[in-house]
C-alpha cells in the first residue's frame, strides 16, 4: 500500500473550510438553435408556470365575466328601450283631431294630431296622423280646448322606442301645448295677404 493509495482512502480537505478552491470548469454555451431543429419549436419552461391560474380558475373566471357581459347587456337593454327616449324636445303644428281617456290600470289620454306640414303639402304623399299619449291632465285639458276652438298647436314631444302602460298606448308623449298663429306657421306664398295680390 502506497502513501497515494492512503491519501485517496483519507481526504483532508473533505470538511475543513480552509480548502483551496478549486476552479469549476465552465461549461461551454448551448449554440443557438435553428428553425430546422425540432427543438426551437418547442415552448420552454415557464418559471412562472406555478403562478398561472389552472384550467379550472380560467373555466370559473370566463364564466363569471360571459354572466358579468349578459347582465348589463340585459340592463343597458331595457333601460334603452323603456326608460330613454331616443327622440327628445321635437316640435310639430298641426290640429289636434281628438282626445280621449284610456287605460285600465293607468288612466292616460291618448289623441291624434293631423301634422299641418302633411295638410298643406299637396306635392307629396300624405305621411299619416301622429297619435300621441299624455300622462298629464292639464296638457289633455289644453289639448281638448284648442280641439274644441279649432285652432292649430304646437306640440313639444319625446319618443321612446317602447310603449308602456303608464305612458299610454303611444310611443309619442307630449310634454308641453302652446297655440300659435296660423299665418305664423304657413309658409309666405299661402298666406292670406300675399293670395290677395
Amino acid at each position: 500500500m502506497s502513501l497515494y493509495d492512503d491519501n485517496e482512502k483519507n481526504d483532508f480537505f473533505e470538511d475543513a473550510s480552509d480548502a483551496p478552491e478549486v476552479e469549476k470548469k465552465k461549461e461551454p454555451k448551448k449554440p443557438a438553435l435553428q428553425p430546422d431543429d425540432p427543438r426551437y419549436w418547442e415552448e420552454p419552461e415557464d418559471e412562472f408556470e406555478h403562478l398561472k391560474p389552472s384550467h379550472k380558475t380560467q373555466w370559473k373566471l370566463w364564466l363569471w365575466v360571459a354572466v358579468t357581459a349578459v347582465v348589463l347587456g340585459v340592463i343597458w337593454g331595457v333601460y334603452s328601450r323603456i326608460f330613454n327616449p331616443y327622440i327628445e324636445d321635437a316640435n310639430q303644428y298641426g290640429y289636434v283631431e281628438g282626445v280621449e281617456k284610456r287605460g285600465e290600470v293607468f288612466k292616460t289620454f291618448e289623441g291624434v294630431l293631423l301634422p299641418y306640414k302633411n295638410l298643406m303639402d299637396s306635392v307629396r304623399v300624405y305621411e299619416g296622423d301622429i297619435v300621441f299619449s299624455t300622462p298629464d291632465p292639464a296638457l289633455a285639458a289644453r289639448l281638448k280646448e284648442m280641439q274644441f276652438a279649432n285652432r292649430p298647436v304646437r306640440i313639444t314631444y319625446k319618443q321612446y322606442k317602447t310603449a308602456m302602460p303608464w305612458r299610454g298606448d303611444s310611443k309619442i308623449i307630449i310634454t308641453a301645448v302652446d297655440s300659435v298663429n296660423e299665418m305664423n306657421i304657413l309658409p309666405p306664398d299661402r298666406r292670406p295677404e300675399y293670395l290677395k295680390k
